[in-house]
């Protein structure tokens, strides 16, 4: 079964269970916002943030004609690809400022994949989604590869931690907001956090965040192995 969701284009990928704060300050995206909460209070005020894989959405002066008004706020300035797996945001805290604009904090909701994108029918984009719930079958082994996951991060932590001594904050213990907590905070490219959203089970993120976890920590201890000020390694080499 499909829903239909407006979508919120961004550089980022965005995870269930965590914070997403928002600045809204495009005309379409405000009229999104003001949408949202004119909804009855038992309906969910979210919408789908999608991360951009290549290119960029819409300049602040695109589609206008020379009055200033909005002729096609959805004229993209470049070619534009979206990747279709995506989570939605749902709206926390909403504070309009003095000039029409919005600061917003958000929640990771639920994941889900775009089946179809509609740019015609409102000033943003619409997609139909399909939810894409996390298995929680203890049996494919999550409850078993979490802590493995936890002592990796820690140690993880502790090596990006400029403090050696800087305690280590209280992790979850729960397999699945581990995984998600994992994804989004670790130091990794938008598209391995892309690639972990898209993860159909909980336990197979995990599998892949500690492959990725063992990856970059082994990065960072070479990198602290180097006898040279990285600020030098930082600086062009000379072709003379």
């Amino acid at each position: 079964m499909s829903t239909r969701l407006p979508l919120f284009p961004l550089g980022t990928v965005l995870f269930p269970g965590l914070v997403l704060p928002l600045h809204i300050f495009e005309e379409r995206y405000r009229d999104l916002v003001r949408r949202l909460v004119a909804q009855p209070e038992e309906t969910p005020r979210e919408f789908g943030v999608i991360a951009i894989r290549s290119g960029w959405e819409v300049s602040p002066d695109a589609g206008r004609d020379g009055d200033g008004n909005a002729t096609n706020p959805t004229t993209p300035t470049g070619a534009v690809s979206l990747y279709d797996v995506g989570c939605t945001a749902e709206l926390r805290q909403v504070t309009e400022l003095p000039d029409g604009r919005f600061d917003l904090v958000t929640v990771g909701r639920r994941r889900f994949r775009i089946r179809s994108v509609d740019e015609h029918s409102a000033p943003y984009l619409m997609a139909e989604v399909e939810w894409l719930p996390d298995s929680a079958d203890p049996a494919e082994g999550a409850d078993l590869l979490a802590p493995r996951v936890l002592a990796v991060f820690r140690q993880y932590l502790a090596l990006i931690r400029q403090d050696p001594g800087e305690a280590v904050e209280q992790l979850p213990e729960n397999p699945t907001v581990l995984s998600h907590l994992v994804a989004a905070t670790a130091a990794l490219t938008l598209a391995d956090r892309q690639r972990l959203l898209a993860i159909p089970d909980t336990a197979e993120r995990l599998r892949a965040e500690l492959r990725l976890l063992n990856r970059e920590s082994a990065l960072l201890r070479q990198v602290r192995a180097v006898p040279v000020p990285l600020t030098e390694l930082a600086q062009p080499s000379s072709p003379n």
